[in-house]
């Protein structure tokens, strides 16, 4: 046997070593609980949203995959612990938004929301929805801003956490309206609804899942959703947009993750069984009883997606000042 024989052999024993260990990441996994952790307390989207998907990860990969709530600073918390887990897709986020585009956008975050995680799809997209404690006299977002207009700075509006989605959708209501409302953060939707409910806010820009267990029970009043169209399972509410502020919109979604470096043998597979879930026929249904519209992406569709929202609404933060104060 020659030298080149002896190479080529050489190779072939390599190739052969290294390829069923790739493909082995995907079929051994995964090895032990799998956790997903979401900046959020119980009670709000994410949570419902996480706790939905859980048990069918479970039910597939015949392990357990365990919710991790690890609320604060507007879902950056549990982003920041997501980046810094071990990337051996045993902790996977369901991140947001709020997380991954807008706080970045306003202030310094821990982890670079673009290179530091490994996209696995998008998971739904979803509305705000403007609600007001049933004290208010308003039933109109009209009459919210006739009201507020007379009221300058006595009324405060709540939201999930400085930079979220509802806070923004809140800053861009009160600049096109020429209002004066008072910004309350909150830590997650959940406690944000529980203070409008005691009368303790009289305002919740909030994601519309959260408000509507509320709504439909008369503990709050909805005056208008925030996105290009109205809501199926609201669809007597309108829109800002048609409530008198033409060219209002501010959307919502959420997508998984995982840390950077996660072998792509796994991602791929948590994408494939991730896009299987949201689209079972229960799980559908129940987002779209709670206004929320279930897709998903390639792994590589998300990333270009979290790229393009960071670009369109750094603009549209800088252009309007509603950095976080």
């Amino acid at each position: 046997m020659n030298a080149w024989q002896l190479f080529f052999r050489a190779v072939a024993i390599l190739l052969a070593a290294v390829v069923p260990a790739a493909a082995g990441h995907a079929q051994e996994y995964p090895t032990k609980p799998v956790r997903i952790i979401i900046g959020f307390p119980p009670g709000g989207a994410t949570d419902l949203i996480a706790r939905l998907m859980a048990p069918k990860y479970t039910q597939i990969f015949k392990q357990q995959f365990i919710v991790d709530n690890r609320p604060g600073a507007n879902g950056v918390i549990g982003s920041d612990l997501a980046a810094k887990a071990p990337p051996d897709g045993h902790t996977i986020h369901l991140a947001t938004i709020g997380s991954l585009v807008l706080s970045p956008a306003t202030t310094k975050v821990p982890y670079d929301p673009l290179k530091d995680f490994a996209p696995i799809s998008q998971a739904v997209s979803l509305q705000n929805i403007f609600i007001v404690h049933p004290t208010l006299p308003t039933r109109t977002l009209k009459e919210l801003i006739a009201l507020a207009k007379k009221k300058p700075g006595a009324f405060n509006y709540a939201s999930s956490g400085l930079a979220s989605p509802g806070h923004l959708a809140g800053e861009l209501f009160k600049n096109m309206a020429g209002v004066d409302m008072v910004h309350v953060p909150y830590k997650g939707g959940g406690p944000a609804l529980t203070d409008l409910i005691a009368g303790h806010v009289e305002i919740f820009v909030a994601v519309i899942s959260t408000a509507m267990p509320a709504v439909k029970s008369g503990r709050a009043r909805a005056l208008a959703v925030t996105g290009g169209k109205r809501a199926a399972a609201l669809p007597e509410v309108p829109t800002v947009a048609e409530s008198g502020l033409k060219g209002y919109e501010a959307s919502n979604w959420y997508g998984m993750v995982a840390p950077a470096g996660t072998p792509q043998s796994i991602i791929d597979r948590l994408h494939n069984e991730t896009a299987a879930i949201l689209n079972m026929p229960d799980v559908r249904k129940v987002l779209l009883d709670s206004g929320i519209d279930a897709l998903s992406s390639t792994p590589q569709q998300f990333a270009a997606y979290i790229k393009s929202e960071t670009e369109k609404w750094t603009r549209v933060i800088k252009a309007a000042r509603l950095e976080a104060k």
